[in-house]
C-alpha cells in the first residue's frame, strides 16, 4: 500500500500524518476500553468467589481444579466435540451440493438458491429449533410418517443425533454462501477437462472440484465446527430437555439457571471455551492465509464456466428445491400451521379446521409483543450504525498503515474469540460491578452486542477499503483537504455499497440473535428471540409461533432489501 513520507514536502500532508496517529491512539484506547474490561471481568470472576451481587470476593483456583476433576465436564466435552463435529459434517455436504449445482451447473432457477440462502437469515435460530422440534416431536408429521414407513421406529429428537440433525441443517445456507465463493473462485477448465477424458461427475468432484478447493473446504468445516462448538440454542433446547449436556450450556446453568448464580463456575467454563477456539481459530487463520497454494485464476482466458448437464439439469434444480424445502420451506410451514391453531396437537384433517387468528390477534395487539418489536428493532439498528462507521474508520487506517494502526485491526477483530454465551457472560461480570445500573437495560445489550460484531464490520470495511486506489486520498491532500474532511468526503461514499450491505448484515445477526442478550435482558428491555425462548420454555407454542411468524415476514422484507441491493451494486453476500 502506498503510504505517505513523514518528510513529504506538502505541509498538508505531513500535518494529515501527525493527526493520523492521535486518531489512532483515540480510536485504539476507545477500542481498549469496549473489548478489555469483559475479558478482565471474566478472568476475575474464573479466580474469585463473588458475593449474591456479582462483586468479588476471595482468590482461589477451585472452580478450575473443580472443573478439571469432574466428571460432569469430561461428558460436556464429549458431547459437545461428538455434536460440533456431525453437525458441521451435515451443514457441509448439503451446502456444497447447492453450491455446486448453483456454481458448477445450467440448472434451471439455480440462483433462486441466493434468495433462499438470504432469506433463511431472517429467521431466529431459536425459531428453527422448534420448528424441527414440532416436526420431529413423538407427534410431528415427519415422526409420523417415519413410523409408518419403517413399521412403528421412531426417532427420539432430544438425542445427540436431534442436536446434530438441527444444527447441521442450519448451517446449510451458510455453508452454501460460502462454499459458493470458493466454487466461483476456481477454474471450471480443469473439471471440464475431467469429464472429457471420460471421468463422471461425482469423481470429477472427488479428484478436482474438491483438490482445488481444499483450503477453502478445509476452512469452513473448521469453521463450521467452531459455530457448533459455540452454539447454545440448540443445546439449550433440544440438549437440555434429554439431558445431555454441552460447554455452553453448562456456562448458562451456571450463570442464570441456579440462584444464586455460580458466576466462578461459569467464568471457568467461559476461560476453557475462550481458549480452545482461539486455538481453532488459529489454524481457521492459518488454512485461510494458505490459500494462495491452489490458486487457479489467471489473467489469461479465465471465465466461468458451466456444466451443460442436458436433461438432467432438471433433476439438479429438483435436487436443489429438495434441499431448500427441508432447510427452509418445511420449518417455516409447521410454525405457520402452529399459529393458527387455538392449541398445539398433531397435524391431522381436524388441526385444519381448528384454524384461528386469535394467536396473531393476541400477538399485535397492545402490550408485551409491540414492546418487545420495538426493542428489538431499536438494537439492531443501534448495533449496526455504531458499528458500521466506526469499523470503516479503524479498517481505512489500518488499510491505509498508518502508524499504529495495525493495532485497531487486531482489537477489533479480537471478540471473534468469543462465543456468544461467553462475551454474554463477560459483559454480565462488567455490569454486574458497575456503579451505574446499567444492567438488565437495553444500553447494556446494545453496547455488549455492538462489541461483539466489531469484527464483522471490520471485516466488510477492511474488503470495502483494499478496493480503493490510493490515488483520490492523495489528490485531496494535496488539495489541501484535512484527514476528516477527505474521509467523509471521498472514503465514504466510496465504501457506502459496502456499508450498506455490511449494516444490512450486522442488523439482522443483531435482532436474530439470542445467546448473547440472553443473560443481560431485564423487564424493560425483552427482545424477539429471548422471548421466542421463554415462550417456548413456558409452552406457549401457538403465541410463540404466531410472534415468530410476524418477525419472520418483518424480516424477510429486509432480506430481499439485502439481496435486492447486493445485486444491483455487485456486492457480496457474505
Amino acid at each position: 500500500m502506498t503510504d505517505f513520507p513523514l518528510d513529504s514536502p506538502i505541509p498538508g500532508i505531513r500535518r494529515w500524518r501527525e493527526s493520523v496517529s492521535l486518531t489512532v491512539i483515540v480510536l485504539a484506547l476507545i477500542l481498549l476500553v469496549l473489548v478489555l474490561p469483559p475479558l478482565f471481568f471474566l478472568l476475575a470472576a474464573s479466580v474469585h468467589t463473588t458475593n449474591y451481587d456479582g462483586s468479588f470476593d476471595q482468590f482461589t483456583l477451585g472452580y478450575f481444579s473443580g472443573l478439571l476433576s469432574s466428571r460432569g465436564f469430561l461428558t460436556s466435552l464429549l458431547n459437545t466435540g461428538i455434536y460440533s463435529i456431525g453437525s458441521a459434517s451435515i451443514g457441509i455436504i448439503l451446502g456444497a451440493a447447492l453450491a455446486i449445482i448453483v456454481e458448477r451447473t445450467n440448472a434451471p432457477a439455480r440462483r433462486l438458491a441466493f434468495l433462499g440462502a438470504i432469506i433463511s437469515m431472517a429467521i431466529p435460530h431459536v425459531l428453527y429449533v422448534v420448528a424441527w422440534l414440532l416436526l420431529l416431536g413423538r407427534t410431528g408429521p415427519v415422526t409420523e410418517l417415519w413410523a409408518m414407513l419403517t413399521g412403528g421406529l421412531r426417532f427420539n429428537i432430544y438425542s445427540i443425533g436431534g442436536m446434530i440433525l438441527i444444527e447441521g441443517m442450519s448451517f446449510v445456507p451458510l455453508n452454501f454462501l460460502l462454499m459458493s465463493s470458493v466454487l466461483r473462485a476456481t477454474d471450471a477448465a480443469f473439471e471440464e477437462a475431467s469429464m472429457m477424458s471420460g471421468a463422471g461427475p461425482v469423481a470429477t468432484f472427488w479428484k478436482i472440484t474438491l483438490r482445488m478447493g481444499m483450503p477453502g473446504v478445509l476452512a469452513l468445516l473448521l469453521m463450521s465446527f467452531i459455530r457448533a462448538f459455540e452454539s447454545f440454542e440448540v443445546p439449550a433446547i433440544v440438549g437440555l430437555a434429554g439431558g445431555i449436556e454441552v460447554l455452553t450450556t453448562s456456562i448458562y446453568q451456571n450463570a442464570r439457571a441456579v440462584s444464586p448464580p455460580n458466576f466462578g463456575q461459569a467464568g471457568a467454563y467461559s476461560v476453557f471455551l475462550l481458549v480452545f477456539l482461539s486455538i481453532m481459530l488459529y489454524f481457521y487463520g492459518r488454512l485461510s492465509r494458505h490459500a494462495h497454494k491452489y490458486q487457479s485464476i489467471t489473467g489469461k482466458g479465465y471465465r466461468p464456466r458451466t456444466l451443460d448437464l442436458g436433461r438432467w439439469r432438471w433433476v439438479a434444480t429438483g435436487l436443489m428445491a429438495l434441499i431448500l424445502f427441508l432447510v427452509i420451506g418445511l420449518p417455516l410451514l409447521i410454525i405457520l400451521f402452529a399459529s393458527l391453531q387455538p392449541f398445539y396437537s398433531k397435524v391431522n384433517m381436524a388441526s385444519f379446521a381448528r384454524f384461528t387468528l386469535q394467536n396473531y390477534e393476541k400477538v399485535i395487539g397492545p402490550g408485551f409483543f409491540r414492546e418487545t418489536l420495538v426493542n428489538t428493532l431499536i438494537l439492531g439498528t443501534a448495533v449496526a450504525s455504531l458499528v458500521v462507521p466506526f469499523t470503516a474508520l479503524c479498517a481505512w487506517l489500518a488499510v491505509r498503515r498508518r502508524r499504529g494502526a495495525w493495532l485497531l485491526d487486531q482489537l477489533a477483530t479480537a471478540p471473534l474469540v468469543f462465543p456468544s454465551i461467553v462475551m454474554g457472560v463477560a459483559f454480565l461480570n462488567v455490569f454486574v460491578n458497575l456503579p451505574w445500573g446499567i444492567y438488565g437495560t437495553l444500553f447494556s445489550v446494545i453496547l455488549a452486542s455492538a462489541v461483539g460484531y466489531l469484527p464483522y464490520g471490520m471485516r466488510y470495511a477492511y474488503s470495502g477499503v483494499m478496493q480503493i486506489h490510493t490515488d483520490l486520498e492523495e489528490a485531496s491532500t494535496a488539495a489541501g483537504a484535512t484527514q476528516e474532511r477527505t474521509f467523509a468526503m471521498i472514503v465514504m461514499p466510496l465504501l457506502a455499497t459496502s456499508m450498506f450491505s455490511c449494516w444490512l448484515f450486522v442488523f439482522l445477526l443483531a435482532v436474530r440473535a439470542m445467546s448473547l442478550p440472553l443473560l443481560l435482558v431485564g423487564p424493560g428491555s425483552s427482545l424477539v428471540a429471548v422471548s421466542l425462548f421463554d415462550l417456548w420454555q413456558n409452552g406457549q407454542v401457538t403465541e410463540l409461533a404466531a410472534m415468530g411468524m410476524i418477525w419472520v415476514g418483518l424480516m424477510t422484507i429486509v432480506s430481499i432489501i439485502f439481496t435486492v441491493v447486493a445485486r444491483r451494486y455487485r456486492m457480496a453476500v457474505v
